[in-house]
């Protein structure tokens, strides 16, 4: 089991608009309870919070708005054309995601949880989970969406996928892979498959299935071309 008794943890994660959230909310309707660590690093990140102040002295004052929260699309901006400062980003926010994320797992009640994070099999969550599920999509299917649902240019575009870790050595560390390029549908009959699994591996363990009632019978509604909370962060 993982790191959290009587919990099936699954780790989510994929590459930029490949569908990680469309995929995080098919298994919250499934019945998981689901973690989306690119919200938690929205979180961290206001005035006020742990992030905020360490990341105001390492980037400036240029990055506020004029209400003095941060501006995440020139902060953005920095650290996606500087590997090194998007390191220093995340040594900041990372620390303090992973405390919301370990809090956030003990206190649900679900017994499968699921983490959405882009960045988990570089870090110590893929040995702490029991799955990595990851998320597929081709650049081709990756670069549309970024121009047509969150109106990036394509220069920009191809920079934030070329900012990423190859999705390949992603694909490499999963256990289930959910290829998204298709249609909503088609994604969500990967999801359910893949679900039985959870059920069966919970089963053999002399657990409970994972959620209460009957499986839904619908996809989750998604936004956009399979788009999502990922947008357009420094933290994705």
């Amino acid at each position: 089991m993982s790191h959290w008794e009587n919990k099936y943890v699954i780790g989510l994660t994929g590459n930029i608009a490949t569908g990680k959230s469309t995929v995080r909310k098919m298994l919250q309707q499934l019945g998981a309870y689901t973690i989306d660590a690119d919200g938690l690093s929205h979180v961290a990140m206001q005035p006020g919070a742990p992030s905020y102040q360490p990341i105001v002295d390492r980037f400036g004052a240029d990055i506020l708005k004029e209400n003095r929260e941060i501006d995440r699309a020139k902060l953005g901006a920095i650290v996606f054309s500087n590997p090194q400062a998007l390191q220093q980003l995340e040594a900041i926010t990372h620390p303090v995601i992973r405390k919301a994320m370990h809090a956030l797992v003990e206190q649900a009640e679900e017994r499968v949880i699921v983490i959405e994070a882009i960045k988990l099999v570089e870090g110590e969550l893929a040995h702490a989970v029991d799955a990595i599920w990851v998320v597929n999509a081709t650049p081709e299917t990756q670069l549309a969406r970024l121009i047509q649902t969150r109106n990036m240019a394509e220069s920009v575009a191809r920079q934030r996928i070329a900012a990423q870790n190859p999705q390949r050595e992603k694909v490499a560390r999963a256990h289930v892979v959910i290829q998204n390029d298709g249609n909503v549908d088609e994604t969500w009959q990967q999801v359910q498959q893949h679900w039985e699994g959870v059920s069966q591996a919970l089963a053999r363990l002399g657990q409970a299935n994972p959620a209460d009632g009957n499986p839904a019978s619908q996809p989750a509604e998604s936004t956009g071309a399979h788009g999502n909370s990922e947008n357009h962060q420094p933290t994705q």
